[in-house]
Order: structure tokens, then sequence, then C-alpha cells
């Protein structure tokens, strides 16, 4: 078994604590669901925003969930000029048997302009 890495981003509707929780909720699920994840195979969870949001830490939205024996953190994305604002991501770090080209990468809503190569599809995937 391998430590692989799952990106994912997203974008948030408002800097409230209330967006950044559904949104972290809604991303992290399809990150979960595409890859077949369960919580005790997640080694450690990197969140990051955009400076832009900072009304909650979205780790919260994987406490939530029952992720309380998963090492997690918060952190700001550089404030690169022209960048995509008010976005989200999360790096998982699990330890599966699948190989890196089995690995489904999730981008949702907005932060599709990011990665125009991973088009995810929630309803379509297993």
């Amino acid at each position: 078994m391998l430590c692989r890495g799952i990106r994912g981003a997203t974008t948030v509707e408002a800097n409230s604590r209330e967006a950044i929780l559904e949104a972290t909720a809604e991303l992290l699920a399809a990150m979960v669901k595409a890859n077949d994840v369960k919580a005790e195979y997640v080694a450690s969870a990197f969140f990051t925003t955009t400076p832009d949001l900072n009304a909650e830490f979205p780790a919260l939205a994987a406490r939530r969930l029952g992720w309380n024996d998963v090492p997690l953190l918060c952190g700001h994305e550089m404030a690169v000029p022209g960048s995509l604002s008010m976005c989200l991501r999360i790096l998982l770090h699990v330890n599966t048997d699948k190989k890196a080209d089995e690995i489904v990468h999730v981008y949702l809503r907005g932060a599709t302009v990011l990665r125009p190569d991973f088009q995810f599809e929630p309803e379509s995937k297993p």
C-alpha cells in the first residue's frame, strides 16, 4: 500500500462560516466518493483558502464528518495577482493500492478553470 495525494478545489460563494463549511463538505464528499476513500486510510489532509476566505477553518467540515483521528492543517494560498479568488483547495494524503493514474482529482464550481483536464461529474462517478 502506498500513500497517494488526491487534489481538489472549489470556489466559495461568500466569506462566511456557513459558505466555507458547505463548500468544503461538498468537495470533500466528492473526493471521497470518486476515490472510494475510507477515513481510516487518510494519513492527513491539508486545506488551503485564498486570503479572501478567513471566516472559518475548512478543516472543521472534516471534523464534522468524524475525521477526529486524521491530522488536519489549514493555511492560505499565495496571493498571486490575477489568480482565482474565493478558492478553497484540499490535498488528501491517502494510503491506497490505487495506481497514480487511477486517482480522481476533483475540481468543482468555479475551480474547474484551474484544471480543465480534470472534468469530474459528481453524478456519474462511482
